[in-house]
């Protein structure tokens, strides 16, 4: 039997599909994290405890020994209905904020045309790992000039495209990072890193610093980026019902020397 092997091989216009679809799966997943966080929050629990008590009061369903196990057993229907509320405002209230961040990347200047946007600069790079053919991961570096960094609107990303570039920029930015959860712990993450800052680096001498945003909510790309000695620059904005804090981590060519001596 022939053995699998896997690659990390640069995107081709064929996978156009596949990675718009990965990279608004990626940005939903923090979704479901937070959600999850906040069922189990303490704030949460104390109120999901005391909506069963007063529901629980009011129908007098409180355990008693008159129907045996099943008068015992009398409250956990209610503690079980009482927590569907709940998640679903936690959800509702989480919602809003994640789907707009999930809008901004969708609309972000590299999505018009994922294959010759990473293109333009020899330093740029959307690679996609591979196993057996079976899709892995990916990972998107911009290092385009730097006029095409600006995303304020769509009418001046118009107008800064239609601009003469710089030869090279100074600044490259981590768009997107993604590993499909069964193989997060292979650290194939940090592979896909290592290449694509590889090649960024090399191919530009005058590329100082690599950028990634950084969200708690997504813990195997922060581990994978403070493993990679990124280090975080500044805190963003806040997102979702318990305010998780958003941030942005850099890279300097120096520290990335350093570690690959």
């Amino acid at each position: 039997m022939a053995e699998l092997d896997a690659q990390i091989r640069p995107l081709k216009a064929s996978d156009d599909k596949l990675v718009r679809f990965t990279i608004g799966k990626a940005s939903m997943e923090s979704l479901a994290v937070a959600n999850r966080r906040a069922y189990v929050h303490s704030l949460t629990m104390a109120a999901w405890l005391l909506l069963s008590y007063i529901i629980i009061g009011y129908l007098d369903l409180w355990p008693t020994y008159r129907y045996g196990i099943f008068g015992y057993s009398q409250p956990i229907p209610v503690l079980a209905a009482s927590s569907v509320p709940i998640m679903i405002l936690i959800d509702w209230l989480n919602r809003p904020g994640f789907e707009q961040l999930v809008q901004d990347l969708l609309r972000g200047p590299d999505m018009r045309d994922i294959h010759e946007y990473y293109s333009r600069s020899p330093a740029s790079g959307f690679y996609i790992c591979e196993f057996g053919g079976l899709f892995v991961g990916m990972i998107a570096l911009d290092a385009t000039p730097e006029p095409l960094l600006d995303t304020s609107s769509p009418a001046s990303i118009d107008a800064k495209q239609k601009s003469p570039f710089k030869e090279a920029s100074s600044t490259a930015i981590i768009r997107h990072l993604f590993v499909d959860e069964v193989y997060r712990s292979t650290g194939i993450q940090n592979d896909l890193l290592s290449h694509a800052l590889g090649v960024a680096f090399e191919a530009n001498p005058v590329l100082h610093v690599v950028k990634a945003s950084y969200s708690p909510l997504i813990p195997y790309v922060y581990r994978c980026l403070r493993d990679a000695s990124f280090v975080l620059e500044e805190n963003t904005h806040k997102v979702g019902i318990f305010g998780w804090q958003l941030g942005m981590m850099g890279l300097m060519r120096s520290d990335w020397e350093k570690k690959n001596e």
